[in-house]
């Protein structure tokens, strides 16, 4: 909520005599800050408890047939399907839950951080339909907490890290100029979130919980990949990570152009990270190679965007803070 400029209540008299005294002690408006406390304010406890899984199942409206059936393998005997994260380390920190508007609906996502060369601000990757619609209308009211599951409150002041706001989302214009959440929207199901303390103190936000580098080419098919995120339809509450582990293997119905895994995550897990990692015990080498993109209803997998270099791009100009071309945004406030 907008400060009442109380400056302006001072005596008659002294506005009369030193205008120019008062005015150059009214405090300069900060956009940014105003933005972001409202945000915050924005998302009461109600609000939270409310907020509705962004789907990530596709039906025929979406452009797959209902009976479709995803290609891939599942995975060996060492195959997690969607167990509750107990390892801790930066896995737990640096992954988190996304709230936003889309089209006046409040819903939830998931999101990593990544390395990148803010100082004072942060970089969170997470799926594309969790920013933008296919239409090319961006999400309001964008939020992220790191590590959730360690505070799952719907208060801002008591989690563990406080509440980060966006301060610009960019997004794949493939993604955003789809039309519908369609094969050609699901090959580029990416998008970044540039993001500052809310509602706590500033200072260098990646340092605070960690990051992961992004890994744009490099994976394979049969190689042994892990999700994480926070669903929160079905038997999940929304308030646990979660994760899966599997080989992955490729969608026929997306003519291979996009990943698939073992994993019975729900809503809510979108724009979680998948990531190789040699370490499945700590992850300290993991790096992000994919992101929980969409499913088929009534099958027990996960779907992924395959990286190349349109994901780079939209980082590169989330990193720059600059427009480039195939990439959009949105500036907020």
């Amino acid at each position: 909520m907008r400060s009442r400029l109380a400056l302006l209540v001072a005596p008659l008299l002294l506005a009369t005599m030193l205008p120019a005294a008062v005015s150059a002690a009214a405090p300069a408006r900060d956009a940014k800050a105003d933005h972001r406390a409202a945000v915050v304010a924005y998302w009461t406890p109600a609000r939270m408890r409310a907020a509705t899984p962004r789907e990530f199942t596709f039906d025929a409206v979406r452009g797959f047939q209902p009976n479709a059936k995803p290609g891939g393998a599942a995975g060996g005997g060492t195959s997690v399907t969607g167990a509750s994260w107990t390892g801790g380390g930066k896995m737990l920190t640096t992954t988190g839950r996304a709230l936003f508007t889309m089209g006046g609906t409040d819903y939830i996502c998931s999101g990593s951080v990544v390395n990148d060369t803010k100082t004072t601000q942060a970089i969170v990757l997470t799926a594309g339909h969790c920013v933008v619609e296919n239409d090319g209308t961006f999400a309001t009211n964008w939020l992220f907490i790191p590590e959730f599951d360690t505070s799952a409150t719907y208060t801002c002041s008591a989690t563990k890290y406080g509440c980060w706001v966006a301060d610009a989302l960019y997004a794949d214009a493939a993604f955003a100029g789809a039309g519908s959440f369609n094969n050609t929207a699901v090959q580029h199901d990416w998008a970044f979130a540039v993001v500052a303390a809310g509602d706590r103190d500033g200072g260098q936000l990646d340092a605070k919980v960690g990051s992961f580098p992004i890994a744009y080419s490099g994976v394979a098919k049969d190689d042994t990949l892990s999700a994480f995120g926070y669903p929160a339809a079905g038997k999940y509450n929304g308030k646990d990570l979660v994760y899966c582990r599997g080989a992955i293997g490729e969608d026929a119905n997306t003519g291979n152009t996009t990943w698939s895994m073992g994993c019975a995550m729900t809503g809510g897990s979108s724009g979680g990270p998948w990531v190789k990692a040699t370490n499945t015990t700590t992850y300290a080498d993991a790096v992000l190679s994919s992101l929980n993109s969409y499913g088929y209803s009534g099958t027990k997998k996960m779907f992924g965007p395959k990286f190349n270099a349109g994901t780079r791009a939209v980082f590169d100009a989330a990193n720059g803070g600059t427009l480039t071309s195939g990439v959009v945004r949105t500036l907020l406030p």
